[in-house]
């Protein structure tokens, strides 16, 4: 046996990684989303980690990957680069549960993450092949490039409260971020 360890990529929030052959892609996901895609016959897979639905001004839109459509045509992007075929591309997704205590329980950020992610990959024509959603637990994704196999691990309340406590502060940036822009109105969460 050779000592070659597989790469472990941590997959932040807002952000994306595509790549050929081996490695385990790696998240930690509250109300976020991820969304694992896959193109068996060319041997490239890649994971983001979706905070918002959308851009919450989109009079000042910035390219971030945070937000939920960029962030997919950016992942889907960066696999084609790496030779997958936009015909070929099976997911695999995770993520949005109800961990932030916020508005409407039947409405919550982590719903609308889940309904954004399932219509894009429906109008997409992307099959998706298993999922796990929702719930009051935060989870660690560890997607297996290679192989396709994502392990998903329900965290317990201590890593629950600092995942929640990183979205909400992520969050705060966001807006802040926003606000410093000239006419810096922000709609996170519609009712």
């Amino acid at each position: 046996m050779s000592g070659l360890t597989i790469p472990k990529i941590h997959v932040n929030i807002g952000k994306l990684h595509a790549c050929r052959g081996k490695a385990v892609l790696n998240t930690l996901l509250g109300s976020c989303v991820s969304a694992c895609l896959f193109d068996p016959e060319a041997g490239v897979a890649g994971m983001n980690h979706i905070l918002l639905v959308h851009n919450p001004d989109v009079a000042h839109f910035d390219a971030s990957t945070r937000y939920g459509i960029h962030a997919m045509e950016i992942l889907i992007n960066e696999m084609l680069k790496l030779g997958a075929r936009r015909s070929r591309i099976n997911a695999k997704a995770f993520g949005g549960g109800n961990v932030l205590a916020m508005g409407d329980p039947e409405n919550t950020p982590g719903q609308r993450n889940v309904e954004f992610l399932l219509n894009f990959l429906h109008l997409e024509n992307i099959p998706l092949l298993a999922y796990d959603f929702g719930g009051p637990w935060t989870r660690v994704i560890d997607f297996h490039t290679d192989t396709y196999e994502v392990f998903v691990k329900k965290t317990q309340k201590k890593l629950r409260d600092s995942t929640i406590a990183e979205e909400t502060r992520f969050k705060t940036e966001v807006v802040q971020d926003v606000d410093r822009e000239e006419g810096g109105e922000i709609t996170l969460f519609d009712d």
